[in-house]
């Protein structure tokens, strides 16, 4: 996190400094004709960089890590034994410098997450019967009245309750048009009000709100270490053992222990471990910028790696927005009460089709009532008490479950297309809510996008019925239907999917959480989706647009080449001038500059990643 790194910048900066100043002292002194006051000078300026880096190396060492900077410590020390100040100091102003390009870089690289990070409101404008008072946003509750003025973020999840407003929601989506909400609309936090004040009805506490999701999501990417970047710090003990086999055999061979100080100058820092984490944290931040929020270096390699993609259907390859079309009532029931007292209990759901009964009931000015007693099953539906009569709302199977009298009447058969939401009211079947919900217009062409970012096989798992599923299969030419699937049963999916190669889950809902965590990379559809699956996911959507999946995917296999691109070229013009040093074509102050030329372009080279 941004509070955690800047000791680490300030002392970088202090560290350049040093070895800057004491550079450009000793030249001053050494043109005056102070040769001895220059070479002490260079030597003193080359102390603390080789200090401080001698306590990162033993600290590193306890944790069992070894890497590149042993030999930036050598070569200093190296440099000061044989008497060659100058080049001591050269190699510490590089070292130093290397370290200031990759923590600017790597700053750079995370300016899209860190941004996210610094949006958070901390207090808000409540209504209340004296007015209005300005509160800390942990004590907003679900129902308050809030404020939101010009310019201001809103602080919790809500609903519109003003005639419109104008929302920039550019920091979690990566629109850059703003978009005008509706009375009753759904407003995240995070988003801001960008023209005149309008009041925002609390749906969830601030803890609970998608802003506070996506902090904690983005300090748990910033804290993850790649695995390409594991493998670095794998293939720089290799460099390492080659590095001091090469100085020692240039030693041996001619006698001049110079040529063994040159190799070690030209081979500190090393681009492998530059370049990886810089490349994996800009295709983060760039993913970030397209509203794809990726938790950590792994996720990102893992989306590129996916060659199988299991896809849940409702708020995923449909837009989760559900319509109530038709309702059978059973006699002696009332079609809006029956929606009344479903749309009451579901009060306690964040499914989708759960927030489409409450927006139907709203739309006919319904009065709902506060729930108790609240059970659910995830993906099968919930039963409770709604004033005083026993309801349990869900599908078929579910429903049965609470049955105890038969229907008086043969219930009606409806589309197959559609899905269909059975109402119980104190053991009696008292109606069934008919809902659609279309298909999302990019679809189809995100389908073809997956197959060609290399997904070979792609599977539906839906809870629905297969007769509601079977269409969608058929016009978008997927390879499987899965339907009338459990939580469980999705975890099942995924986990016999892998015969096939890596998988790649995306869901929305809370039945799609334990999936997501299994497979080997989770994808949900954070807009709108529930917490418990943003939480289970690797990378989470925070624009409703299905197509920046695809972007994402496609980010990761530019990230992954830009990085390996870096490296190889990188390692190559290293290894042709530790060969030059070794046969003394290379002192080591050339060296050193040389060296410093290369980190410098594999740096920039790796933060290509950030564009598109």
């Amino acid at each position: 996190m941004p509070q955690k790194r800047r000791p680490i910048w300030s002392s970088n900066v202090a560290l350049l400094a040093a070895a800057l100043g004491g550079l450009a002292a000793g030249l001053m002194l050494y043109f005056v004709g102070g040769r001895g006051s220059a070479s002490f000078v260079w030597g003193f300026a080359t102390l603390p960089v080789l200090l401080s880096l001698l306590v990162q190396i033993v600290t590193s060492l306890r944790r069992g890590d070894a890497g590149l900077d042993i030999i930036a410590a050598l070569s200093m020390s190296a440099a000061l034994i044989f008497r060659e100040p100058l080049a001591a100091n050269v190699v510490a102003l590089m070292y130093a410098g290397g370290q200031f390009l990759e923590n600017y870089a790597e700053r750079r690289a995370r300016l899209e997450m860190t941004a996210l990070l610094g949006r958070v409101a901390r207090t808000a404008m409540l209504h209340t019967a004296d007015g209005l008072r300005e509160v800390d946003i942990d004590s907003i509750k679900p129902g308050d009245r809030l404020l939101i003025r010009k310019g201001e973020v809103l602080p919790v999840d809500g609903r519109i309750a003003s005639a419109s407003a104008q929302i920039d929601t550019s920091a979690l989506t990566g629109e850059s048009m703003p978009v005008r909400l509706s009375a009753d609309d759904e407003a995240l936090s995070g988003m801001m009000g960008i023209g005149s004040s309008f009041d925002l009805i609390a749906t969830r506490p601030a803890a609970e709100s998608a802003y506070a999701g996506i902090v904690r999501l983005v300090e748990a990417a910033q804290q993850s270490k790649a695995p390409a970047v594991r493998m670095a710090d794998r293939y720089a003990l290799w460099f390492l053992a080659l590095t001091l086999l090469l100085a020692g055999g240039a030693w041996i061979w001619s006698g001049d222990p110079i040529r063994a100080l040159a190799v070690l100058v030209v081979a500190t820092p090393c681009p492998l471990i530059l370049a990886v984490p810089v490349a994996i944290i800009a295709g983060i931040s760039r993913a970030a910028k397209l509203g794809v929020l990726v938790k950590g270096g792994d996720a990102l390699e893992a989306l590129g790696r996916a060659r199988v993609a299991v896809l849940d259907k409702t708020g995923t390859l449909t837009h989760g927005h559900a319509e109530l079309t038709d309702t059978w009532v059973a006699p002696t029931f009332d079609a809006n009460e029956v929606l009344r007292l479903a749309a009451s209990l579901d009060q306690a759901s964040t499914h989708v089709m759960a927030q489409a009964l409450i927006q139907a009931a709203h739309a006919r000015s319904l009065q709902l009532s506060t729930p108790t007693e609240v059970d659910e099953m995830a993906g099968a539906g919930l039963s409770g008490v709604v004033d005083g009569r026993r309801v349990a709302v869900g599908g078929s199977a579910f429903a049965k479950s609470h049955i105890t009298l038969p229907p008086n009447r043969v219930t009606p058969r409806f589309p197959s297309s559609t899905a269909t939401i059975d109402v119980v009211v104190d053991g009696t079947l008292a109606g069934i809510l008919v809902l659609s919900d279309p298909l999302r217009t990019d679809a189809a062409s995100v389908i073809d996008r997956l197959r060609k970012a290399g997904i070979d096989r792609i599977v539906l798992a839906t809870g629905d019925r297969a007769a509601v599923a079977r269409p969608i299969v058929d016009q978008m030419r997927l390879d499987e239907l899965r339907s009338d699937l459990s939580p469980q049963a999705k975890v099942d999916v995924v986990l016999a999917a892998r015969a096939a190669g890596p998988v790649m889950m995306v869901g929305d809902g809370v039945n799609d959480a334990p999936a997501l965590a299994v497979a080997d990379v989770g994808v949900a559809m954070g807009a709108r989706g529930a917490a418990a699956s943003s939480e289970s996911a690797d990378v989470v959507l925070l624009v409703d647009r299905l197509d920046r999946l695809a972007d994402a995917i496609g980010i990761s296999h530019r990230s992954a080449k830009i990085a390996l691109q870096s490296v190889v070229v990188g390692l190559g013009l290293s290894i042709l001038a530790m060969i030059a040093a070794a046969l003394g074509y290379l002192p080591p102050l050339q060296g050193a500059l040389l060296q410093e030329a290369i980190d410098v372009a594999v740096i920039l080279n790796a933060l290509r990643a950030l564009r598109g």
